[in-house]
């Protein structure tokens, strides 16, 4: 390889996230506006394809952004400029590509049209702002690419939220293989204390807090669930003895990036979470009269909205007891909720202050992520799926399948039977 000289000085924070990035096939950077990440990931890229043993007949290096238009805007400058320090390197300005004399080829994609990278092979990627990309771009796309090749891949990115971006920094910092880096102004030491005075100053303090000291709590200001109240539950112990009424939640989907999910609520601890994707609606019901049969619910409650009525059909053709559930219906208490969903969220948040729930990523995410909003007659009103969806989040499929749970109050008793409607609430008997 060829001895260059790159005119560019590294920041320290930039020099050690190298470092402690070496050996790691899988890492997320979290760092605040203008650190430089870019920058440096610019340069990791073409380090890597500068040193590769070439064992592949195209070894290929992916940048990729959320659009390929803000791909060539923060990155195809820059990967020109250091390439200009190196011999034999071909630029495709059309394919937004550089190859090296070692027959290397970093490419710029956009994940807007994640079916462009299917088919390819990545010996290394670089992701930048994942959470603004399609939810399965990463896990279906981008992660079967790097198989065959051992490739390597890193997230980049500032803190939007619970998100899929947040999901991959909390498992990083549970893996041991992969690399957690967070880097706040005082650890980067690129924006001086005078500035960084004016900008809490001129900012609200939760768009600082989130865009500077890389809070990914801060953007949760309209989220419905409160963060503390949610991350308590996830690190509370279950009682030794529950003798509470247990109750099913069955959220049903089919296809896509929905999953099908069962929850166990057993009073004030939810004691599992069973998820399946793809699956049809008869498995569905026949592993869900399993569970029935194997824990003997007091209460099994199904979303009917889309696919669930099916479902309800064969368990109640089966022998069960259940009641279907519709969301968007009319709430019990219609002077204070928009309807049914806010309803039950509302009382899932109540319940949350003082409950044990599972410390899965996926589930925090879920309860974190819808917002909310008053209707012109000041009732609650819970953000739909297709609007946490049109703002690139996946469905909160967990949440609503607990929040299903609290449709109608439970009582005791040995297993499901008939349903008695009393005003407006359902009695188990």
């Amino acid at each position: 390889m060829p001895r260059v000289y790159f005119d560019y000085s590294l920041r320290p924070w930039q020099a050690r996230a190298l470092k402690e990035l070496a050996g790691r096939r899988f890492a997320v950077v979290v760092a605040h506006r203008r650190a430089g990440k870019t920058e440096v990931m610019a340069l990791r890229l073409l380090l890597a394809a500068m040193h590769l043993v070439r064992v592949h007949p195209a070894p290929l290096f992916g940048y990729i952004a959320p659009f390929l238009n803000q791909a060539r805007a923060v990155a195809w400058e820059r990967l020109k400029y250091y390439c200009r320090s190196l011999p034999d390197v071909r630029i495709n300005e059309a394919d937004t590509a550089v190859t090296l004399w070692n027959g290397a080829a970093i490419r710029l994609f956009g994940a807007d049209h994640p079916d462009r990278l299917r088919g390819l092979g990545f010996d290394g990627v670089v992701l930048d702002e994942v959470a603004q990309m399609k939810p399965d771009t990463w896990s279906a796309v981008v992660r079967p690419a790097l198989s065959d090749r051992r490739g390597w891949a890193v997230f980049i990115g500032t803190p939007k939220g619970q998100n899929i971006f947040h999901e991959l920094y909390r498992e990083a910092l549970a893996k041991g293989d992969w690399y957690a880096g967070l880097f706040t102004p005082d650890l980067t030491k690129v924006i001086s204390a005078e500035e960084t005075a004016s900008l809490q100053a001129d900012m609200p303090p939760d768009l600082y807090r989130q865009e500077y000291l890389c809070d990914f709590t801060a953007a949760n200001a309209d989220s419905f669930m409160d963060f503390a109240l949610v991350h308590e539950a996830l690190k509370r112990k279950p009682p030794d003895h529950n003798p509470a009424p247990l109750a099913f939640g069955l959220d049903v989907a089919r296809f896509g990036d929905d999953r099908t999910v069962l929850v166990r609520r057993r009073g004030r601890v939810l004691e599992a979470i069973s998820i399946r994707q793809g699956q049809d609606l008869m498995r569905t019901a026949a592993e869900t009269a399993e569970q029935i049969n194997l824990h003997r619910p007091q209460a099994v409650f199904v979303d009917v909205v889309g696919l669930g009525a099916g479902v309800v059909d064969r368990l109640t053709q089966l022998g069960h007891r259940v009641m279907g559930v519709n969301s968007g219906s009319k709430a019990v208490d219609p002077e204070r909720f928009y309807n049914l969903k806010a309803e039950m969220w509302s009382k899932m948040r109540e319940w949350l202050a003082g409950a044990t729930v599972p410390d899965r990523p996926d589930l925090s995410s879920d309860l974190l992520a819808p917002r909310y909003e008053y209707d012109h007659s000041g009732r609650l009103k819970i953000e739909s799926k297709d609007d946490l969806k049109a703002r690139g989040l996946l469905s909160t499929d967990l949440a609503d399948a607990l929040a299903l749970t609290f449709a109608y109050p439970i009582a005791m008793g040995l297993a499901p039977s008939a349903p008695e409607a009393v005003d407006n609430y359902t009695i188990w008997r």
